[in-house]
C-alpha cells in the first residue's frame, strides 16, 4: 500500500447550493447528518488540530517523538504556536494558539482545565468574539454564548460532551486565537479547525442577539443528536440465523441489482457463553461484488460494546440492555450488498435482527462504509509505542475509532492504573508532522484525568470500565461527524500505548470506521482464532504505587471469618484473585474485622467491592462512626457525602474502589464494620489503608 505525500486538492465538483455561503445554521445541521459523510465533500476541506502537545515531538523515529510534557507547566518548549510576549515578573505571558488564514470553522474544542484569558478573533475584527477562560471557550462555549444571548436552551449532551464542545464557529477570512496566562497553571487544550480553500463563501459566526435566529437550528441539532431515530421508508430484511461452531452464513438480500443504502442494522446475539460469542462471531459486509469485506469485526466490538453487553446510546451506534445492538452508519452501494455471519467459536450462536435498506443514487462522489478490527492480545506495555488503528490510501474520510482493552494493572486508583497516557496521531496525505498530535488518550476521547466513570454521548463514551480504577475491561469510542477527517491520498491514525506503570500483558483491540471511494486500500488482515478469544485477567496482588502509594492492603477473605450460608468465598473473574468474599447481606446484618495501626497519624480508608444491579446498600463504620464517601471510584449509584452506599450499577458488574476521608487514628487496634442497610448482593475484594501523615517526625512505619 502506498502512503504518498501530496498537496494536491481535489477539483471542486458541481453540487447543489455550491454558491450559497456556509453558515452556522448549515454547520449545526451537519452535527447529526451521517448521510453527508457518505460522499466526497463539495467544497472540499481539511481538518487540523491545534493542541498543547509537547513541541519536542517532531517526527517519527526522531529523538523526542514520545515526549510527554504538556499542559502542566515547566514544558521545555511552551505548548503553543508562538510566544507573543514572554512572561513578566508576574509569570503571565501571551501565547498564540493558532492563526488560520482563509475560510474555515472551529468544529471541536476540548480542555482538561485552562484558566487565563483566551481571546478568539474572527476576520480581523477589532473586538474578539470571545474573551474569557480557556476552559469556557474550549469546553463550554455553547453555554457561554447562549447565556450571553439570553437564550434558555439546554444543549448539554448534544453540544457539550464531557470536556468537549462542538458548537461550530465559522469564519470567512481568518481565525486568530491567543491565550494569556501562566505556564505553571493548567493549560491543556485541543482546538480543531476545518479549512476550505480560498474563495469558498462562508458567513462568519456572530454572537449576541444574532444567535436568536439560530434557535430552530440549535433545537433541531440537539434533538437529532440525543434522540436518533429510525430512518423512515425503505424495506426491512429480517435476520435469524443459528450458527453452528465455525459456521459461515450469508443473509439473502432482496434489493440487489440497483443502487441503494443500508440505513439501519439491528443485531442480537444469543449463546451459552455470550461474551465469547460477541467476540468470536464476526460481522462481514461487502459491497458491489468485492470479495474483501469492507466491514469485518467481532459483533460486540463493531458495536463498541466490548466484552459482554454494555449499554449506551450514541448517534451512529447504540447497545440496549436487552442486547439489541443498532447501527445507523449509512452504507451506500452501487448495485449490491452482501452480509455474512462467521462463527469463530466452538459453540452454537443465534443471531437475530434486521437490516433496513432503501433506494439511493450512486455517482462518482459516493463512498463505501468501512469498519475493520485489529487486536494484539498480549502487548508488553513497557515503553511507549505507536499502535496503528487505520492505514488507508485512496480518498475518503475518517469517521470514528474505538479502543477495547484489558488492562491488568495491580493498583486500584486511576493514577497509576491509566493505560492511555499516549497521544493520538493522525497523518493526512503523507504528512511528515501529523494534522492531529494530542495530549493523552482520554483527551482524544473527550474526557480528562483518566476518570473511571461510565458515560455516553452522541460522539463519545466509555460504556465499559470494569475497574477498579482503569483496570480490567475498558471501552472508549469517539465519532468524527462534524469534525470528520477527509483525506485525498492517504491516512494514518495511530495512538501511543503508554501506561502510567509498565504492565504485561495488555490486550488492546481497536476499531476504525471510515468512508472511502471504491479502489482504496488498507492494511487490515482477517483475524486469527487466538485474537478472537476473550482475554482474561491474570490473578494479581495489589501494589502500593502512585495513587495507592504508602498503603497497606487487607484481603477481606483473610480477615473476615466465613459463616456457613451467610459468608463464603465465590468466584469473580474481575477481581484480583479471581474470587471475592461474598456476603448474603440482609438489612440489619453486620460484619466486623480488626484494623491494626502501628503509628498514630492520618489514614484514608478505601474499600474495593463488587457493584452490580442487585447490589446491597451498606454503611462503612470505623470505630462505630459511619464514614461518608469521599471518592466514588466511578460509581453512578453513590456520590461524595453519601453515608448509605449502594453497591449497585445500572447494568453489568464492576469492581470499584470507594474512598473515605482521612481520619486521625491513634496507634493500636481499631474496628471496621460493614453494616447492611438494604438487602442485596455484597462481595468484597480488599480494604486498603493509605498513610496521609504520621503524627510525629520519625514516627515511621505503615498501618
Amino acid at each position: 500500500m502506498k502512503i504518498v505525500a501530496s498537496l494536491l486538492v481535489l477539483p471542486l465538483l458541481p453540487g447543489p447550493g455550491r454558491d450559497a455561503p456556509i453558515t452556522t445554521a448549515a454547520l449545526l445541521d451537519e452535527l447529526a447528518d451521517l448521510d453527508r459523510l457518505t460522499r466526497l465533500s463539495d467544497p472540499p476541506y481539511r481538518v487540523r488540530q491545534y493542541s498543547s502537545t509537547d513541541r519536542r515531538s517532531v517526527a517519527p523515529g526522531e529523538e523526542g517523538w514520545f515526549s510527554n510534557a504538556d499542559g502542566f507547566g515547566g514544558e521545555p518548549i511552551p505548548g503553543f504556536a508562538a510566544v507573543l510576549r514572554a512572561p513578566g515578573e508576574d509569570g503571565v505571558g501571551l501565547y498564540l494558539v493558532c492563526d488560520v488564514e482563509g475560510p474555515g470553522a472551529i468544529v471541536r474544542g476540548w480542555s482538561a482545565g485552562m484558566d487565563g484569558t483566551m481571546r478568539v478573533t474572527l476576520d480581523g475584527a477589532e473586538q474578539p468574539v470571545f474573551a474569557g477562560t480557556g476552559y469556557d471557550f474550549l469546553a463550554r462555549r455553547s453555554r457561554v454564548f447562549l447565556e450571553q444571548a439570553g437564550i434558555a436552551l439546554d444543549t448539554a449532551d448534544a453540544l457539550i460532551q464531557q470536556d468537549a464542545d462542538y458548537l461550530p464557529v465559522p469564519f470567512a477570512k481568518r481565525l486568530y486565537v491567543t491565550w494569556e496566562g501562566k505556564l505553571d497553571e493548567l493549560h491543556f487544550y485541543h482546538l480543531e479547525v476545518r479549512s476550505w480553500e480560498a474563495g469558498t463563501p462562508v458567513e462568519t459566526f456572530a454572537a449576541g442577539e444574532a444567535l436568536r435566529a439560530l434557535v430552530p437550528a440549535l433545537e433541531r441539532a440537539a434533538e437529532a443528536l440525543v434522540r436518533p431515530g429510525t430512518t423512515p421508508g425503505g424495506r426491512e430484511v429480517k435476520i435469524d440465523r443459528l450458527l453452528n461452531p465455525h459456521d459461515v452464513q450469508q443473509v439473502p438480500y432482496v434489493l440487489a441489482g440497483r443502487p441503494g443504502v443500508l440505513t439501519e442494522l439491528r443485531l442480537r446475539v444469543e449463546a451459552d457463553d455470550l461474551e465469547a460469542a460477541l467476540r468470536g462471531v464476526l460481522l462481514a459486509i461487502s459491497f458491489d461484488g468485492s470479495r474483501r469485506p469492507a466491514v469485518l469485526a467481532p459483533i460486540g466490538d463493531f458495536f463498541a460494546s466490548g466484552v459482554g453487553i454494555n449499554p449506551y446510546d450514541s448517534l451512529p451506534l447504540s447497545v440496549a440492555p436487552d442486547g439489541t445492538m443498532t447501527c445507523r452508519w449509512p452504507m451506500p452501494y452501487a448495485n449490491r450488498l452482501a452480509l455474512a455471519l462467521r462463527n469463530g467459536t466452538a459453540q452454537p450462536a443465534r443471531v437475530t435482527g434486521a437490516m433496513r435498506c432503501a433506494d439511493r443514487d450512486w455517482d462518482d462522489r459516493s463512498m463505501h462504509f468501512h469498519a475493520r478490527w485489529r487486536h494484539e492480545p498480549s502487548l508488553p506495555a513497557r515503553e511507549p509505542a505507536d499502535l496503528t488503528f487505520l492505514r488507508a490510501d485512496g480518498a475518503g474520510r475518517l469517521v470514528g475509532v474505538a479502543s477495547i482493552l484489558l488492562n491488568p494493572s495491580p493498583t486500584p486508583t486511576p493514577w497509576g492504573n491509566w493505560w492511555g497516557e499516549g497521544d493520538e496521531k493522525v497523518f493526512v496525505d503523507g504528512e511528515r508532522y501529523p494534522s492531529f498530535l494530542g495530549t493523552g488518550s482520554e483527551d482524544y476521547y473527550n474526557y480528562s484525568w483518566s476518570r473511571p466513570d461510565l458515560f455516553d454521548h452522541p460522539y463519545c463514551g466509555q460504556p465499559l470500565d470494569s475497574g477498579p480504577g482503569n483496570a480490567g475491561h475498558v471501552v472508549n469510542y469517539r465519532w468524527h461527524v462534524i469534525d470528520d477527517v477527509p483525506y485525498r491520498e492517504s491516512l494514518l491514525f495511530a495512538m501511543e500505548l503508554w501506561p502510567h506503570r509498565a504492565v504485561f500483558p495488555i490486550s488492546y483491540a481497536r476499531m476504525a470506521y471510515w468512508y472511502a471511494l471504491p479502489g482504496g486500500g488498507d492494511d487490515f488482515r482477517d483475524p486469527t482464532p487466538p485474537e478472537l478469544e476473550v482475554p482474561r485477567l491474570p490473578t494479581w496482588e495489589p501494589v502500593p504505587i502512585l495513587g495507592s502509594a504508602d498503603s497497606t492492603f487487607y484481603r477481606l477473605e483473610d480477615v473476615v471469618k466465613p459463616a456457613e450460608g451467610r459468608i463464603d468465598v465465590a468466584p469473580e473473574p474481575l477481581s484480583s484473585r479471581g474470587r471475592l468474599l461474598h456476603w448474603a447481606a440482609k438489612a440489619g446484618d453486620a460484619i466486623s474485622f480488626p484494623l491494626s495501626i502501628a503509628a498514630a497519624g492520618d489514614y484514608g480508608i478505601n474499600l474495593v467491592a463488587r457493584h452490580r444491579p442487585d447490589g446491597a446498600t451498606i454503611r462503612v463504620l470505623l470505630d462505630g462512626e459511619a464514614l461518608p464517601v469521599d471518592y466514588a471510584g466511578g460509581s453512578s449509584a453513590c456520590a461524595p457525602g453519601d453515608v448509605e452506599i449502594a453497591l449497585a450499577t445500572r447494568y453489568v458488574p464492576r469492581i470499584l474502589s470507594l474512598g473515605f476521608p482521612a481520619r486521625s487514628l491513634a496507634a493500636g487496634e481499631h474496628a471496621v464494620t460493614l453494616e447492611c442497610v438494604k438487602d442485596g448482593d455484597a462481595a468484597f475484594d480488599y480494604l486498603w489503608v493509605k498513610t496521609h501523615r504520621l503524627a510525629a517526625e520519625g514516627g515511621g512505619g505503615r498501618p
